[in-house]
């Protein structure tokens, strides 16, 4: 194509004396293009300060070491000592750590460092997994290309040279070439092009190449004579000037904004419900010590010597384990996605936001479809299939290949070729004209053997340009166009084909010469579906996950993609449909929908907000910046490992492919470790709540402290090892069929029933070891007391552990008893043995009467009946 804009030895450099501006860097927009992309081509080389010659290479170095290498900003990897000083922010580890030091302060010194030994395992585990995560994506940046082709001169008056130099030596002002698949290296400006396409999904989330042209003076608005870095050239090729590198680039724009000051990140469905649970814990933690003091000094005239005791009170309810329970179960899941499913979870806490995902949005492009169309049917104009039409179509897309030198067809005509046998008609092609920016529609002239003195047209494109061309009646014609626009509405692309026949001639064809041609008929395309992606939403489905698509496509087309999957599309409503709504209506309407069509970035964020703003946890699946506000929004941003640098780096998940059915297994996973830290907390909060309780009424009764800080420590200590065995539990398969979320209000009226349950427990046994020992005087006994108290609270916690886990016990389970069962036996042999043992002694404990073991048996049957009745009656909140 005639597409010069400046003859190669026009200058359009400006004067010598205006040197000292060289490398004159982009204007300042958004990105630097913006201000550039109005000016013709001779302003733009002359404001550049360059020409079409290219650069000589003082001058690139100058600009180089001005203006800095073309390198997209860099998120610097997170340290692991920071990383392990940002553990320390969970509410659950601030208040051991406040807890550790208190108890330092009173000078409970092995209380002191048992909690804050467990603070530091508990960071450094989750420091180490977030900090293998970032070593994983670290070498996943794909997207820049390694090299480019520029032009060079050695010096004022030597002769450009073609030559490939590393990408991060580019500067405003180089001009280089493109070809098909380059990787666009930085922002420019097109000087000349024939036949060029670009694919921007990364710009734009659209798999769809765009046609580009060296346009001298483009409209306002205009951009196809620009081309951006991380484009990828599809066919065709071009000369351009590089207008901007680096940071000021459009990629990098939205990276500027979100790397160097991003904003906070509102927090996710885990951390509300965490938070929820842990501020009550905090401040019942925080009064109970006041309480306990007050209550000795006033009833027992005790003073500073019951402090070690309130501490160790408040102690009693911290789940202590909680950091490290929590730090295991997510780096083990995400050990497990790493190396069986190849997805690499980043941010260690998203693992347990993605068992609670209930709603997932994603786009259809590359998820629930390839990117690339399949041939749907060939029609006539009445609608009734028609093989000649797609042959003759198919000799389009072969012979317009052949001759028209296209490096590789496109994406319509690689499904018509897949569709068709070319070579079985016995036809020769003459001639080509190709699609291009001015023109929809694709001309291929060919000779029959057995005619030869005839030459056959075969005009396909779109149907509106076709029709214009064809020999057709007006209301003809509309009907057709109706026809084809009844097809397009349902999702499908559309194209005419046409021929006409003349006499053969030495004479080159024209587009002059398609007119009054004969119609022929429909080729009609589709989305190629993604081979796992009906089973994926299957089983999404079955986990209780709502799917929901966010594109900018026609809602015909996802609509079609939806009912071809086998998914019943619900409400397709266009974005601007929903701009006005805003509070209630704005929520209903979200929750009535399923297909999003033609909607931008900012409406897909605020789609994903009022998603989460109605009580849903929500998983986006992206990978354009496009994408990137949405992603920032969700509870859980989740990115294939080619998605564009800045989504990947913002993104909580990383895919090795786009696979729904890779986010299936990541979702099972995560339920998996939320379960377990449910079920976990659900047994420690129960009997800690219940032990705490027990002292403080153990307190203002007897005349001794209920237990000393040693055997405090002994229980926690015994306690805390038995809980190590949820890590290791598999949760039942039901438990896993639904969202894992922790719900404050319900978890706590679960602990609340439990914990009284187990306090009625531990005060009965007040009562067994009073009348066990000389009458109601033997509690005048406080060793005895101590021996019979914890050997009782051991073996309840036991039975709760047990019981608890297993109450609701299905036949699918056979992992009995599993390493739960396996821990609470452990743990109520240490009840039973460890004050018989040489440390009994020491920690102030002796034997019980024979009397006492019998009673207890007594009162553990009946708080394990009464358990488990209770069970019976409420389910375990979640």
């Amino acid at each position: 194509m005639p597409e010069t804009v400046l003859a190669p030895g026009t200058t359009a450099t400006s004067p010598r004396q205006d040197r000292s501006r060289a490398g004159v860097p982009p204007a300042t927009g958004a990105y630097a293009s913006d201000g550039l992309a109005a000016l013709t081509s001779l302003q733009l080389l002359r404001h550049l300060d360059t020409g079409p010659r290219g650069l000589t290479e003082a001058e690139a170095q100058e600009r180089l070491v001005r203006w800095g290498s073309n390198e997209a900003p860099d998120r610097r990897a997170t340290s692991w000592p920071r990383l392990f000083v940002r553990g320390t922010r969970d509410p659950f580890t601030a208040v051991l750590l406040c807890l550790g030091l208190v108890s330092a302060a009173v000078a409970a010194w092995g209380t002191a460092c048992v909690i804050l030994c467990l603070v530091v395992v508990g960071c450094a585990l989750r420091a180490s997994g977030e900090h293998r995560a970032d070593r994983s994506t670290a070498g996943l940046r794909e997207l820049v290309a390694g090299t480019a082709t520029v032009l060079r001169r050695a010096g004022p008056g030597g002769s450009p040279r073609t030559r490939d130099i590393p990408v991060d030596a580019l500067v405003p002002g180089d001009v280089i070439r493109l070809g098909p698949g380059d990787l666009v290296p930085a922002d420019v400006r097109l000087l000349r092009a024939g036949g060029l396409t670009v694919r921007e999904a990364a710009l734009t989330g659209e798999p769809t190449a765009v046609a580009k042209s060296a346009r001298d003076a483009p409209a306002d608005g205009e951009q196809d004579h620009l081309c951006f870095q991380g484009g990828s050239v599809v066919s065709g090729g071009g000369t351009a000037v590089v207008l901007a590198t680096g940071a000021r680039t459009r990629l990098a724009s939205a990276w500027n904004g979100s790397a160097a000051a991003p904003a906070p990140r509102p927090p996710s469905a885990f951390d509300r419900s965490v938070r929820g649970i842990s501020w009550v814990l905090i401040r019942f933690m925080l009064l109970t010590p006041p309480v306990v003091l007050m209550a000795n000094a006033a009833l027992r005239g005790r003073g500073v010597e019951t402090l070690p005791f309130a501490v160790a009170v408040a102690v009693g309810l911290t789940p202590e384990m909680l950091p490290v329970v929590v730090t295991t179960c997510l780096a083990r899941g995400a050990s497990v996605l790493a190396r069986t499913h190849q997805v690499i979870v980043k941010r260690l806490p998203a693992l347990h936001d993605l068992g609670a995902v209930d709603v997932l949005c994603l786009d259809k492009t590359g998820t629930l479809t390839q990117d690339r169309p399949v041939v749907h049917r060939a029609v006539d104009g009445d609608g009734r299939d028609a093989p000649d039409v797609l042959r003759w179509a198919g000799a389009n897309a072969w012979w317009t290949l052949q001759l028209a030198e296209l490096p590789a067809p496109d994406a319509l005509d690689e499904a018509l070729l897949a569709a068709t046998e070319p070579d079985a008609d016995p036809a020769e092609g003459v001639t080509a004209l190709p699609v291009s920016p001015e023109r929809r529609l694709a001309t291929a002239v060919v000779r029959h053997l057995c005619r030869p003195g005839v030459h056959t047209l075969v005009v396909k494109g779109a149907f509106e340009d076709v029709l214009d061309r064809c020999a057709l009646a007006e209301d003809e014609r509309a009907r057709l166009l109706a026809v084809a626009a009844l097809e397009a509405g349902e999702g499908l692309r559309v194209l005419a084909v046409a021929t006409a026949e003349g006499p053969a001639r030495a004479r080159r064809h024209t587009p002059a010469d398609e007119r009054g041609l004969t119609f022929r008929g429909f080729v009609t395309f589709r989305d190629a579906l993604a081979p796992t992606a009906a089973h994926a939403l299957r089983t999404l489905s079955g986990q209780g996950v709502t799917v929901k698509i966010l594109t900018g496509d026609h809602p015909g087309t996802a609509a079609r993609v939806c009912r071809e999957l086998g998914v019943r599309p619900g409400e397709v409503t266009t974005a601007d449909r929903l701009d006005g709504l805003s509070g209630s209506e704005l929520a209903e309407a979200v929750r009535r929908t399923t297909v999003l069509a033609r909607c931008t970035p900012e409406q897909k964020a605020r789609f994903v907000a009022a998603l989460r703003d109605g009580g849903h946890t929500v998983g986006f699946l992206g990978d354009g910046i496009n994408d990137l506000p949405a992603l920032d929004t969700a509870d859980v941003g989740i990115a294939p490992r080619d998605a564009v640098d800045v989504v990947r780096e913002s993104a909580d998940v990383v895919l090795a492919e786009k696979d729904l059915a890779a986010i299936g297994h990541a979702v099972t996973e995560g339920r998996r470790g939320s379960v377990t830290v449910a079920a976990y907390l659900r047994t420690t909060l129960s009997s800690n709540l219940g032990n705490v309780l027990a002292m403080l009424a153990a307190g203002l009764l007897l005349p001794f402290l209920p237990m000393l800080p040693a055997q405090v420590l002994a229980q926690n200590l015994c306690f805390d090892a038995a809980q190590l065995a949820f890590v290791h539990d598999r949760p039942q398969p039901d438990a896993l069929r639904r969202p894992a979320v922790l719900r404050p209000r319900s978890f706590l009226r679960f602990i609340t029933v439990f914990g009284a349950l187990n306090a009625v427990a531990d005060l009965a046994t007040f009562a067994v070891l009073g009348f066990a020992t000389d009458g109601p005087e033997g509690l005048d006994d406080a060793t005895v007391f101590h021996s019979g108290w914890f050997t009782e609270n051991l073996m309840t916690q036991a039975l709760a552990m047990l019981l608890l886990r297993l109450g609701r016990r299905t036949a699918e389970d056979r992992r009995f008893p599993g390493p739960i069962g396996l821990a609470a036996s452990a743990l109520a042999a240490a009840g039973l043995l460890l004050p018989l043992s040489p440390l009994g002694p020491l920690l102030g404990m002796t034997a019980l009467p024979v009397a006492s073991y019998a009673l207890l048996a007594v009162v553990l049957a009946l708080y394990g009946t009464a358990l488990a009745v209770v069970l019976r009656i409420r389910r375990p909140g979640r």
